[in-house]
């Protein structure tokens, strides 16, 4: 966690790559550690809000300036939160779950890239993006309980990255873990060197960008039917109506095709 000094700067960066159909949302408080207060959420929830509608975004790629990725929250904006009433804190945490919701539930692919150090809230963030790349030197640590807190917000997608065994240590401990940790524990899919860093993104956003838009769509929308369900009929039922659908879909037919004609497909 970080405080804010008293002069404003932006907050949050978008960048648009039109020729690779890759946005970048940057978090650009690099003075205060990237910690996000109201005005941070506000600006992230409507960043990917806008992006997921944006017919020319095919990937969406979560990045930080600075040392560190994210300090969670900064200091003044917890400041004002200690004089709230239940009720304002009420609306208050509400705004932060519907940012990491937003963010979790983009029907666009989203890679975090991790350059630095991760506290609190900020994994929450790493752990609501598809996939997440760490530098060798980023750390990571949920230390919500230090201050008398829990990651109440963040947990959903936190336990369901690392899991809950590994939760029940460093939700509890608030431990600092490495990179290395957080890759054993599944938190992020790759470490590289902080050189590597941005190619290895780079590789994964391309292959994304190529991928048909309404398959990985679908595919994210199975994921989360699917896991942590009992194989039923009805399960099954809806796996066997999924791929019809996407059989029968116009991108699903232009795929085949194109594969069959040896070609790419239109939505190159």
């Amino acid at each position: 966690m970080a405080e804010a000094p008293n002069t404003p700067q932006a907050a949050v960066g978008v960048h648009l790559d039109a020729a690779t159909r890759i946005a970048t949302v940057t978090l650009q408080r690099e003075d205060v550690r990237n910690a996000f207060n109201d005005a941070v959420i506000a600006e992230l929830t409507q960043a990917f809000r806008a992006l997921s509608d944006h017919e020319g975004v095919r990937v969406i790629v979560l990045a930080a300036r600075g040392k560190a990725f994210c300090a969670g929250a900064d200091l003044n904006w917890m400041r004002r939160m200690a004089d709230y009433s239940r009720d304002e804190n009420l609306a208050d945490a509400a705004a932060l779950a519907e940012m990491l919701r937003v963010i979790a539930t983009c029907p666009k692919p989203t890679i975090a890239r991790v350059q630095g150090d991760v506290y609190a809230g900020g994994l929450g963030l790493v752990a609501c993006c598809d996939m997440a790349v760490a530098a060798d030197t980023a750390h990571f640590c949920v230390s919500e309980v230090k201050i008398g807190l829990i990651p109440a917000t963040i947990s959903p997608y936190l336990v369901r990255a690392m899991g809950a065994r590994a939760a029940q240590r460093y939700f509890l401990t608030a431990e600092r873990f490495s990179a290395a940790e957080a890759h054993r524990l599944g938190l992020v899919h790759e470490v590289v060197g902080s050189d590597d860093l941005d190619a290895t993104v780079a590789s994964l956003a391309g292959a994304l960008a190529t991928a048909s838009p309404d398959a990985v769509r679908s595919c994210k929308r199975l994921i989360d039917a699917v896991t942590d369900q009992p194989i039923t009929p009805a399960l099954i039922a809806d796996t066997v109506a999924g791929i019809a659908d996407i059989r029968a879909s116009a991108q699903g037919r232009e795929g085949v095709q194109a594969f069959l004609q040896k070609r790419q497909p239109n939505w190159l």
